[in-house]
């Protein structure tokens, strides 16, 4: 039988003492509920919601709104010039702080052709991974759900999940008696895989409800180790395609060769230019301002990488030497060669000298540079290797008078890096927190590689943020056969239910 929490136990007991009764609390319950939670994550996984379909988010959006009601939170849709914001609030009495949780409802396009299921938005039970063999299940005839079982379907982990365990560990707490400490508010992006691009105007109309002391960005997996984790920021990025010109058209190789400009060569050359042998970026000034001191190189090792295995699984054998290990190189920005295209090969290769070569480059992004500048240095190195920068195809006079022609077409405005703190207050408490609750520290990732589109966001709200993943990290993310494995599931209950009772 479930024990209730006491008034001595929740007044008395020391921190530590107090979290583990709590954990106990929480897993008792969650484990008696099983059928309900899956059923509600169920549910909303049924109810499709692609970012340009507005007709299906909106009906997504207000099935998420009703359960947030439901849970006694003010809600509401926050209307934008595309799908709407969920927007929720929970007060707690003598609250000293607020903490803004944010998740996505919407989820990538599917093709239903690369799918093991007939329809991605109907979700399927499997008794394992499917690349391990795992069967699909009856949904309806469980009444118990094994750790190690996932669900598949389309933002089964990317981004339903998450959203689906702040309302059952909204429900935990009620049953164990226990008031959350802080102030809630939700915040449900129906764009963030279209880029958010309604998210940052939402800011001027909504300000106030957004406010808070700490931001929470539920998104993305657990390191590979599966323990708890807080990630302090995110890359930004920048993206851009070089277009270096030969002839007008294509020229016979026999006849041309040796005479006629080779693009694909120029290209070829120049991106090199941008390289050293280790893979550093030689670009001046592109890392410049950024420093590692002591303590964060301490936390940067604390991360348990297995390189080795890594290296084994990916195929190769030297890293690129920009830091001492995988934490440390995604501290600094990367020049990354995403694509290239220059005439034909293979079967449809010709004897030609080409007319123009294509590269498609990404710069990833740290807190320290900003788009704008390294999109600065990188065409100041362009111009530094001889070449004529244009925004359009070369017209005829353009290609007389320059010897070396590039077209430079900056893809957007880029999005900046955001990291916060390691030492920052709010964001220690969660850790304290997230330590007691699970008598372990969480790995600390003071920067994850990917970009999140609500960076803008949070610089523009202006107060910390902090990214806790939940979900497996083999989850197939924005691929076929999407999953969330439900160990993972119930454990995230655990630790929101950690966040919402923060001291």
């Amino acid at each position: 039988m479930k024990r209730a929490l006491t008034p001595l136990i929740l007044l008395a007991l020391a921190a530590p003492a107090y979290n583990q009764e709590l954990r106990q609390q929480i897993e008792t319950y969650v484990d008696a509920h099983e059928k309900s939670i899956v059923s509600e994550l169920w549910q909303a996984l049924s109810l499709k919601a692609v970012a340009r379909d507005r007709e299906s988010s909106r009906v997504k959006a207000t099935f998420l709104l009703e359960r947030f009601r439901e849970r006694g939170f003010t809600s509401e849709l926050l209307e934008t010039d595309g799908n709407p914001l969920v927007w929720a609030e929970k007060t707690a009495p003598g609250a000293s702080r607020t903490f803004l949780l944010y998740a996505h409802y919407d989820g990538q396009p599917v093709d239903p052709s690369r799918w093991e299921q007939e329809d991605p938005f109907q979700p399927a039970l499997r008794n394992g991974k499917l690349d391990d063999g795992g069967r699909v299940i009856d949904f309806d005839a469980q009444s118990r759900f094994e750790a190690d079982w996932r669900i598949y379907a389309r933002s089964a982990s990317d981004d339903t999940a998450p959203i689906i365990a702040i309302l059952a560990a909204v429900d935990a707490l009620d049953s164990a008696g226990v008031t959350p400490s802080v102030n809630l508010r939700v915040v449900l992006d129906g764009e963030e895989e279209a880029g958010s691009p309604n998210l940052v105007p939402a800011i001027g109309r909504y300000r106030d409800k957004l406010e808070a002391d700490l931001m929470l960005i539920l998104d993305g997996p657990l390191h590979p180790v599966g323990r708890p984790t807080v990630v302090y920021g995110a890359r930004g990025n920048l993206g851009l395609e070089l277009t270096v010109y030969g002839p007008k058209f294509p020229l016979h190789s026999g006849h041309y060769g040796n005479w006629a400009p080779n693009p694909a060569v120029r290209l070829a050359q120049l991106i090199a230019s941008m390289k050293d042998r280790e893979g550093r970026v030689v670009v001046d000034g592109f890392y410049d301002g950024i420093e590692i001191d002591a303590s964060t190189r301490q936390v940067l090792d604390s991360v348990p990488d297995d390189m080795e295995a890594l290296k084994r699984l990916f195929g190769f054998s030297q890293p690129d030497q920009v830091g001492t290990s995988l934490q440390e190189a995604i501290q600094y920005p990367s020049l990354n060669v995403r694509g290239l295209r220059s005439a034909w090969v293979g079967a449809e290769a010709r004897t030609i000298v080409p007319d123009i070569a294509v590269a498609a480059i990404d710069v990833r992004l740290v807190k320290e540079t900003t788009a704008d500048t390294m999109y600065d240095k990188v065409v100041r190195h362009i111009r530094g290797q001889g070449y004529h920068i244009v925004d359009e195809d070369p017209d005829d006079a353009t290609r007389a008078a320059h010897a070396r022609i590039v077209k430079v077409d900056r893809r957007g405005a880029g999005t900046n890096a955001f990291r916060t703190d390691l030492d920052e207050p709010e964001a220690q408490r969660v850790v304290e927190a997230l330590t007691e609750m699970w008598s372990d520290a969480p790995l600390r990732i003071r920067t994850m590689g990917g970009t999140v589109p609500i960076s803008p966001f949070i610089g523009a709200l202006g107060f910390p943020a902090l990214a806790v993943p939940t979900v497996n990290f083999d989850n197939n993310q924005h691929s076929p056969n999407e999953n969330l494995r439900l160990g993972h599931f119930f454990d995230s209950i655990v630790t929101l239910a950690a966040i919402m009772t923060v001291r």
